[in-house]
Formats: C-alpha cells, sequence, structure tokens
C-alpha cells in the first residue's frame, strides 16, 4: 500500500455515536481512518490535526455488511473501513459537535 503522506489523508472522520460522546468524558475519541494508516501514523495525524497529546492509540478493523436489494436480489456488501479510538494526554480535549 502506497504511503499516506497527510494528516487528511489518514483521518477521514470522526465518529459521533452515543458510545463515543459517552467516551469522551474518559478522554476517548473515536475516528473513521485510512485502511492502510498504523498506530504511529494515526498518532501523528491526530495530533498535528487537533493540536493534541495522544497518550494510547488502539484500531479495529470493520468487516462490511452483506447486503441485497429485496426485488432484483442483487446481493453484495457494505465497504470496509478502519476505526481508531485514541485516549488523549490529561487536559487535552477535542470539541465535536460544539459540545
Amino acid at each position: 500500500m502506497a504511503k499516506l503522506l497527510h494528516a487528511e489523508d489518514i483521518v477521514l472522520a470522526p465518529l459521533v455515536t452515543e458510545d463515543t460522546v459517552r467516551k469522551a468524558e474518559e478522554r476517548k475519541y473515536a475516528f473513521r481512518v485510512a485502511l492502510g494508516a498504523n498506530k504511529i501514523e494515526i498518532r501523528k495525524a491526530i495530533e498535528e490535526l487537533f493540536k493534541v497529546k495522544v497518550e494510547k492509540v488502539w484500531t479495529a478493523n470493520v468487516h462490511g455488511k452483506p447486503r441485497r436489494e429485496r426485488l432484483s436480489q442483487l446481493h453484495g456488501h457494505t465497504s470496509r473501513w478502519r476505526k481508531a479510538t485514541v485516549r488523549l494526554a490529561p487536559g487535552d480535549r477535542i470539541e465535536m459537535m460544539g459540545g
């Protein structure tokens, strides 16, 4: 896989769900990241984009779910993607959704 050069290419979007909003109180934030990104690249990208200090990074590969169209019986699946959860150093926060 080609090397990812920019932080914007690594961190694709924040994940804002009930669970991630609750975990933000514990300084843990979740992001959708590039499939080829490793933990070191993710840490550097988060620190560069949000100007915070990252303590720990967890990653998970999310597999695509099977889908089918009811009438034509076409089979397919959603795209696979990579999720990263990061814990920030004490005192650091990332403002998401105005909160």
